[in-house]
């Protein structure tokens, strides 16, 4: 599938594949800044993107920057709906104890596709039964 991508910057890259068979394409810092221990910095990637109809785009954390630095997504998953086109932006969290230095190039976060579908909501009084019912976390044993 070709996905439109524009550049909003002339250091800004495409988000690409590191390897093939990767599921999800890294997507770059366009800028430097340091997000401070036990806080959270909005990183712009100075790309914007066209997603196609009928898909989402989700940014998602980096396992090696959560890994080693402790570095992950505040929102845990990022959805871009198909009828955004501003920059994308990467709100990152420092779960570390050290300042995390990030320079304009660095793989930050990455992004994919996924299909949607549109729902209708519908109130009702109430919902079929199921063999779980309202048992919620931890509701099927430890074990």
């Amino acid at each position: 599938m070709k996905v439109n991508f524009k550049l909003l910057s002339n250091t800004a890259s495409l988000p690409a594949y590191s390897r093939a068979g990767d599921a999800c394409l890294d997507i770059r810092s366009d800028e430097n800044i340091v997000i401070k221990a036990k806080s959270f910095a909005m990183v712009g990637t100075g790309v914007a993107v066209e997603t196609p109809s009928g898909f989402e785009m989700q940014l998602r954390a980096r396992s090696g920057l959560a890994a080693k630095h402790g570095i992950g997504l505040v929102n845990g998953i990022g959805t871009i709906d198909e009828n955004y086109r501003g920059e994308i932006k990467a709100v990152l969290f420092n779960f570390g104890e050290e300042d995390f230095e990030i320079q304009k190039g660095d793989r930050i976060a990455q992004v994919c596709f996924f299909k949607t579908t549109e729902i209708e909501p519908i109130q009702v009084e109430e919902l079929s039964e199921t063999n779980r019912g309202e048992g919620g976390f931890g509701s099927s044993g430890t074990k």
